[in-house]
């Protein structure tokens, strides 16, 4: 960005009154957690909120947030059980919730005996600084990315998810973010250290209450995933905010050699969305990222990937969809990067949208960096409306064309959703859905 005082846009400062108030380096026992926010602040200091005229961001226009006020949240809501019943996953074993970015300890379940680690960040601290200090920051890094330079300057807390080598948890880990409280903004993170020969399933759920629905705050996460040679992660993470919300996330994922990271991640809430994913793969690793944004009225949400096969013998496939309704707008940027000497890549990427009204717009931009000449890896996308054909056909067949448009709408989205393993979950989804898309038949 120009360094000419009158061409920069915004500075974070001239967010509503964002920091206003605020101190960024609370007194803390741990030293590294205080350096990371020093950096952090230092960073914020240099950087200006990203506008139409950066071309990661040409598609997605910040105005709307430079117009409201959000404050940090201190204490957690006093919410009970009941408050959080429609998002109990019953698969889940361990569940850590945070309302409005602060950890609710009387709603959890966290695992912190034995060798499985699931709580929050002073929790476990107390018994394993050693390797969260390693860790801790180490993938996300700041650059020129505001909103994570943000996140790490209010750094208080964090979601913690330690499995020890060659543990398989058999059932998921629930991270419940709860948002309750207009003009809240909150910065939560999650840490992942899944170490050599380890399996979990972890879901990163973020939702409103009932009565948040409509009202405006601001969701700021940073998750970071370290993956040690041969784990697996299965990684479904679903935003489903208020209607008026502003959800900007960032997540970096490590994944070792020969390890497998699966993905899927489904966006249904808040006016202003984006979403941007960095996987970094090792030797012979694997990675599959697919991803569903559901969108109407005049909701944006926009998705940025980059897969870096950073290693041979990597292999990854990508599957976005949009479905885009009313005067909503889609964008989806994925980028797949081969490097020099990353021979026997195996890539495949797609982008399939799908526009319900004349109004709706999706913006897709597929890319391929290749550095390397001994590599498989294609890329395409598609832009378009429901098949005539396919409409008629089931006209045909007994079905009203209103009733066939809801089907093959609901059909292409649940393509997506049949990925996630966790059938409870799986169910709120289609049951959403159905709703936003109308019930078939």
């Amino acid at each position: 960005m120009s360094s000419a005082t009158a061409l920069r846009p915004p500075t974070v400062d001239h967010l509503g009154t964002l920091l206003a108030g605020q101190s960024l380096l609370a007194p803390s026992p741990w030293v590294h957690v205080n350096a990371l926010r020093e950096q952090a602040q230092t960073a914020l200091g240099a950087l200006a909120m990203p506008t139409l005229r950066d071309e990661a961001w040409r598609f997605t226009d910040l105005a709307p947030l430079h117009r409201l006020t959000f404050q940090p949240v201190l204490a957690a809501g006093r919410l009970q059980p009941q408050d959080i019943a429609p998002f109990r996953l019953d698969d889940a074993a361990c569940r850590l919730v945070f309302v409005d970015g602060v950890y609710a300890q009387q709603l959890s379940s966290p695992a912190t005996e034995g060798s499985v680690i699931v709580t929050d960040l002073p929790t476990a601290m107390a018994t394993h600084a050693a390797a969260l200090q390693a860790q801790l920051g180490a993938r996300q890094m700041l650059g020129d990315n505001v909103f994570a330079a943000l996140n790490t300057a209010f750094l208080q807390d964090a979601a913690v998810v330690m499995v020890p080598r060659d543990v398989a948890l058999a059932a998921p880990v629930h991270l419940l973010f709860v948002a309750t409280q207009a003009g809240a903004l909150s910065h939560p993170r999650c840490l992942v250290l899944a170490e050599a020969g380890s399996r979990v399933t972890l879901i990163e759920d973020y939702v409103a209450l009932q009565d948040a629905a409509y009202l405006a705050y601001l969701v700021n996460p940073v998750t970071e995933i370290v993956l040690a040679d041969h784990a697996q992660l299965t990684h479904v993470r679903v935003q489903r905010d208020g209607r008026q919300a502003f959800h900007i996330a960032n997540c970096a994922v490590s994944v070792g050699r020969s390890a497998n990271y699966q993905s899927v991640s489904v966006a249904m809430g808040a006016q202003l969305s984006r979403y941007h994913l960095s996987v970094v793969l090792g030797e012979g690793a694997e990675c599959a990222v697919d991803g569903l944004a559901l969108l109407a009225g005049s909701q944006l949400a926009d998705t940025h990937s980059c897969i870096d096969h950073a290693q041979p013998h990597g292999t990854s496939r990508q599957l976005h969809k949009c479905i885009a309704d009313g005067s909503a707008h889609a964008v989806f940027n994925g980028k797949v990067i081969v490097r020099p000497g990353a021979q026997r890549t195996d890539s495949a990427q797609s982008s399939r949208n799908l526009l319900l009204s004349s109004r709706a717009q999706v913006d897709t931009q597929p890319q391929l960096e290749i550095f390397a000449d001994d590599v498989k890896c294609t890329h395409g996308a598609t832009i378009g409306q429901l098949d005539a054909e396919e409409v008629f056909y089931l006209q045909s067949r007994g079905l009203s064309e209103s009733a066939a448009r809801q089907l093959l709408t609901y059909a292409f989205g649940a393509e997506i959703i049949e990925r996630i393993p966790v059938p409870s979950l799986k169910h709120q989804l289609q049951q959403r859905m159905l709703a936003q898309t109308g019930n078939p038949p």
